[in-house]
């Protein structure tokens, strides 16, 4: 496991934008696989995007597409989540997570390790 450590969240106007980062310390193959999730309220904990630093596309919820980008720095051991046009549905705690292995997945099962969450409210 590696210790995650998000950064980011906040207030914003629907069509808005925001960054959210997620710094990690540890072994750097488990931080192989990396995504984001959220939990609404009322809601299950939603994938959001992830990706995989040996390559293949990243995936994304449905709902997200087009309007949110996941990207990674590895010389800073940081990954990013850029949401642009949000809207008001988007509103939850968005966490990080991570795991080892070559490919993601939008299901929280597998990733070992997991930022403490931040939270995102658009308002309309």
């Amino acid at each position: 496991q590696v210790q995650l450590v998000e950064s980011g969240g906040g207030l914003v106007q629907a069509g808005g934008s925001l960054r959210l980062s997620c710094s990690a310390s540890g072994r750097s193959d488990s931080v192989a696989v990396t995504g984001w999730f959220r939990r609404a309220p009322g809601k299950e904990r939603e994938g959001v995007a992830c990706m995989a630093s040996s390559g293949g596309a990243p995936k994304w919820a449905d709902s997200v597409k087009g309007r949110f980008t996941i990207s990674r720095d590895m010389a800073k051991n940081t990954f990013y989540l850029k949401m642009d046009n949000l809207d008001p549905e988007d509103t939850a705690v968005y966490f990080c997570a991570a795991r080892d292995g070559t490919s993601c997945h939008l299901v929280p099962i597998g990733y070992d390790s997991w930022g403490q969450g931040t939270q995102v409210t658009v308002s309309s």
